[in-house]
């Protein structure tokens, strides 16, 4: 196990590893539809690649939502299979919409497992970002 300050520097040294490995800029938060992001996340036994859509007014985020998930063939046609919750919530409580990718069986706090963890980030985040740029406008279109 590992104290909380050396998990701090391993995960730091994860990101800053992934970075040099694939530097690249990705779209995560310039989606230009405000509270939409795109986003990475690694722990201890899994990594994650998604679409948070975290609008206060559930109006706006159900629609952004519905939207998304009519195309859901066709996002299968770009990262795999996905899940999905129209109604998720995060540790904090907040409820958002998320649609997500992930891989188990590996984690931040073991470097034999990190070019696993990129090449799977690289991989689906790069599925979601060719996504969202084909079907931006439609998406956009609340």
């Amino acid at each position: 196990m590992f104290s909380k300050q050396e998990a701090q520097q391993l995960k730091k040294e994860f990101w800053t590893a992934f970075g040099k490995s694939f530097p690249r800029k990705w779209l995560l938060y310039n989606t230009k539809i405000k509270d939409m992001a795109f986003k990475f996340s690694a722990d201890h036994k899994k990594a994650e690649v998604s679409l948070d859509i975290e609008m206060k007014d559930e109006i706006f985020r159900n629609a952004y939502y519905e939207k998304i998930w009519s195309l859901e063939d066709i996002l299968k046609d770009f990262i795999g299979d996905f899940q999905k919750e129209e109604h998720y919530t995060l540790e904090n409580g907040k409820i958002i919409s998320k649609i997500w990718v992930e891989k188990h069986n590996i984690s931040i706090f073991n470097k034999n497992t990190w070019q696993e963890i990129f090449e799977f980030f690289v991989d689906k985040m790069d599925g979601f970002e060719r996504f969202y740029y084909e079907y931006e406008d439609f998406i956009k279109d609340i």
